[in-house]
């Protein structure tokens, strides 16, 4: 009831379309998550898993890029509506970033387990370098990176790098919109002025929250 709230009030802002979703689809995705990926611990609430897979699944993105996937759920929360059992489109292109090699095996063993036929693939690599030399548009960018030093700061960082790729109406995600809001100060305001985007919504459904 809690993401279907969020949903009609982004349709209200209109930054989706529609609000409906497969909700089967999604339950054959979540059940299959369930049963193949390793999860050491998440940040990713039931509620988050849902609107983040809601909103690919009706935004149905062809090329979405997810920054900072640890062992990969953040990922498929996102690609799983295009990927595995619950897929609901046909996308282009999907990818999940993790700059630290032994979580992005464990993300990529993950995903494969649920969705081996390629469509969602992971890489091992800095998120900033990886999407300013991405050939191709963006159409979703989902970021939950930390740097070494600006932690979620870098969240700006990605955005900037990325921002010659994101094709016109693109959706950008970001976790930690609220227990992180002090690091993401410059991120929030730079999304939240209408010389850049269209519009920006604080979504706080869970602790965590989402941008």
């Amino acid at each position: 009831a809690i993401v279907d709230e969020t949903l009609g009030a982004l349709k209200d802002a209109r930054i989706i379309e529609r609000t409906s979703y497969d909700r089967a689809a999604f339950s054959a995705h979540r059940e299959a998550v369930r049963e193949s990926f390793e999860i050491p611990w998440t940040a990713i609430t039931p509620r988050q898993e849902r609107l983040i897979w809601a909103l690919n699944a009706i935004c149905e993105p062809a090329r979405m890029i997810a920054a900072g996937v640890f062992c990969g759920f953040t990922f498929i929360s996102n690609a799983g509506a295009g990927a595995g059992p619950g897929a609901v489109y046909e996308p282009e292109d999907l990818i999940g970033i993790e700059i630290k090699a032994e979580e992005a095996d464990r993300a990529r063993r993950n995903v494969e387990a649920l969705a081996p036929d390629g469509r969602a693939r992971i890489v091992a690599a800095d998120a900033v370098r990886f999407v300013r030399d991405y050939c191709g548009m963006i159409d979703l960018l989902y970021l939950d990176a930390a740097g070494p030093e600006s932690g979620k700061g870098i969240y700006l960082e990605i955005l900037e790098a990325a921002w010659d790729r994101l094709k016109p109406g693109a959706l950008v995600l970001a976790h930690n919109s609220v227990n992180c809001a002090e690091k993401l100060a410059d991120y929030l305001a730079f999304v939240r002025d209408p010389a850049h985007m269209a519009a920006s919504i604080n979504v706080i459904i869970d602790p965590e929250g989402l941008e």
